[in-house]
């Protein structure tokens, strides 16, 4: 019983990084039809960002001061950089979309080597509170405290982005642009600031995901990790829905679970540890086959 209860919370917590980034992707998909490879690249501008500032903030406060102004900088990079790409590289390119794809690979590929560059490719390690590695019980089962905040985290980005859109002046800008761009920029609103603004919470998100996976990690960040869970990101936004919040956050659940109890259960029969992969690939796959438009079928997030 311990051991499905900590692997369920693990699963819920990769679950959360996996939403993390892939709300900023279907966000920017479902409101401004731009799929953005350069995503997980945000992610590690963010992580990066955050580890240098925690370098230079040595004597600075305590550990848990000095973990929220580092990570508060990588947040405001992943922003900035999300937002000067919107208005630089994609804003020319709305209408041209295999132009979008190659730009945003290239972009990713290049920000990566720059990060290599500059920090090198091998892992760094990545400071955090000593509570975030401590474990509280549940049901017998030693959990680590990141998970929670983890799991939290991403609870209140969902709430938020929702509200944002429903409930706020920009939120009804940006849904009455995707619906009709030419009327509202008749009416005198400027919709291309508030696209920006869909790109820097896209960012932000993302960069948010890099500093918690320093943590999940093992207390390390390196180069290739916004690669790595861009991927997985892409596929939870493949079976939620191209477009759809609720969609995605719930295939992050179900991804993040099926890949830890796929990776745990299936080691006691075969002698490898990426079942879990394997088991998520085969989700798509299914999902592409049986219900093409994913779990939430059309639905978006401009609706």
């Amino acid at each position: 019983m311990s051991t499905f209860v900590l692997l369920t919370i693990t699963g819920l917590g990769l679950g959360a990084m996996y939403f993390l980034i892939a709300s900023g992707l279907s966000l920017i998909y479902g409101l401004m039809g731009v799929l953005n490879f350069a995503h997980g690249a945000f992610l590690t501008v963010g992580a990066y960002s955050s580890w240098w500032l925690s370098t230079q903030l040595g004597g600075v406060g305590s550990d848990v001061l000095r973990f929220l102004l580092s990570a508060a900088f990588g947040l405001l990079v992943g922003a900035v950089v999300a937002a000067l790409v919107e208005l630089v590289l994609i804003r020319p390119l709305y209408q041209r979309h295999i132009e979008q794809v190659l730009v945003t690979v290239g972009l990713s590929l290049a920000m990566v080597a720059w990060v290599q560059a500059t920090w090198g490719p091998t892992e760094r390690v990545y400071e955090a509170p000593s509570w975030l590695a401590r474990t509280t019980e549940v049901f017998g089962a030693r959990v680590p405290n990141d998970r929670f905040v983890e799991i939290g985290v991403a609870a209140v980005v969902l709430v938020g982005i929702v509200a944002f859109l429903r409930y706020t002046r920009y939120g009804l800008i940006i849904r009455a642009g995707v619906e009709n761009r030419a009327m509202v920029t008749a009416l005198g609103i400027d919709v291309r600031r508030a696209f920006t603004l869909v790109f820097a919470i896209g960012g932000l998100a993302a960069a948010l995901a890099g500093v918690l996976s320093g943590v999940y990690f093992g207390g390390s960040i390196d180069p290739d990790r916004g690669t790595s869970l861009l991927i997985f990101a892409f596929i939870v936004v493949v079976i939620g829905g191209l477009g759809s919040i609720m969609g995605s956050a719930v295939a992050a659940v179900l991804v993040g679970l099926v890949q830890q109890y796929a990776n745990y259960y299936g080691s006691e029969y075969l002698d490898f540890s990426v079942l879990g992969d394997l088991s998520v690939v085969l989700m798509l796959a299914i999902t592409l086959l049986v219900r093409p438009s994913g779990l939430a079928g059309k639905w978006s997030v401009a609706h």
